[in-house]
């Protein structure tokens, strides 16, 4: 009697371990890339020039896998915008603000505020109706949003806030959750996760040399010594890594679930910004990661639960 229901037991564990071990991966490479960018500005290297090399270091490596496989990145009209736009919202629009904040507000910090994106991707993914309302995933944003505002707000009243870097940082995770809409909403029809990944990173490097030719901004990079550049390698790889999970995880997950990339890069950046490079830790870690927590979880019981239904 239970025969037939094997293949099909088996299909639903494989579509759920994928976008999992994406996740975990991804999520991993996200909370190192914060710690990176810290030692990058300790080497007085800019966080436009180390994002840039960076960037244009993981598009090569991608665009190399890419055409390796006979899948280069498709030029037309609607894929350029794609790029473009994703570019701009998810990789160097984000970044750049993450990457500028963190030597004002610390690695730490940065990485727990990357948790937001699930909750706000959730509100835009229901005002697009893109998911019905629950209860459940409705009291997760609640729970989460209390916990990103309880370490704003003890961030804001520290003796020695910078007001300013702190609203940008907050300004990151804003155009993270856009980004993961409008992936979703707007993916290119027939085109693979590893043709769109080089594509929005050339896109993204592009954009950040225009950038570079405003006054006041610069790609150098110090040669004085080999750490800089070695340091910008592993970025490159991380970012690679990073970027090609997360259209992988788009696909397989959906925007909502992608958004937790955050959630498991916290998990990594924080401790490691603690123990590793002697942060303070942040005034109601605590309490907000146990906010923040409980609404992720409830996310993800809502999702189960509407796949269940679903289901049934």
């Amino acid at each position: 009697m239970t025969l037939p229901n094997t293949p099909k037991r088996h299909f639903s564990k494989r579509v759920w371990l994928a976008p999992l071990l994406y996740l975990l991966a991804g999520g991993a490479l996200l909370g190192l890339s914060t710690n990176l960018a810290k030692l990058a500005g300790e080497m007085q290297l800019s966080a436009l020039a180390f994002l840039y090399w960076s960037i244009l270091g993981a598009a090569l490596i991608l665009l190399t896998l890419a055409a390796y496989r006979r899948n280069l990145p498709p030029l037309t009209v609607r894929s350029v915008e794609y790029y473009l736009i994703s570019a701009l919202l998810g990789v160097a629009g984000a970044n750049l603000l993450f990457f500028s904040a963190i030597p004002h507000v610390g690695a730490g910090f940065v990485a727990l505020i990357i948790t937001l994106p699930p909750l706000l991707t959730y509100v835009g993914a229901l005002t697009l109706k893109m998911e019905r309302f629950q209860f459940l995933r409705a009291a997760g944003v609640m729970s989460a949003l209390a916990g990103a505002f309880t370490l704003a707000f003890h961030k804001l009243s520290a003796p020695d806030a910078d007001y300013l870097w702190i609203l940008l940082a907050l300004i990151g995770p804003v155009l993270l959750a856009i980004g993961n809409l409008y992936r979703t909403l707007r993916w290119p029809v027939g085109v693979s996760s590893d043709a769109l990944a080089p594509g929005m990173l050339i896109a993204a490097s592009l954009l950040l040399l225009g950038m570079s030719l405003l006054p006041g901004f610069s790609l150098q990079i110090p040669t004085d010594r080999s750490l800089p550049m070695f340091l910008i390698a592993v970025q490159a790889v991380v970012f690679a890594g990073q970027f090609l999970l997360l259209f992988l995880l788009q696909k397989s997950g959906g925007p909502v679930f992608l958004s937790l990339l955050g959630s498991v890069g916290a998990v990594v950046g924080v401790p490691v910004a603690i123990l590793l490079q002697g942060e303070t830790a942040p005034e109601g870690l605590l309490l907000g990661i146990l906010l923040i927590g409980t609404g992720i979880a409830l996310l993800n019981i809502g999702k189960a639960k509407q796949a269940s239904d679903k289901a049934a």
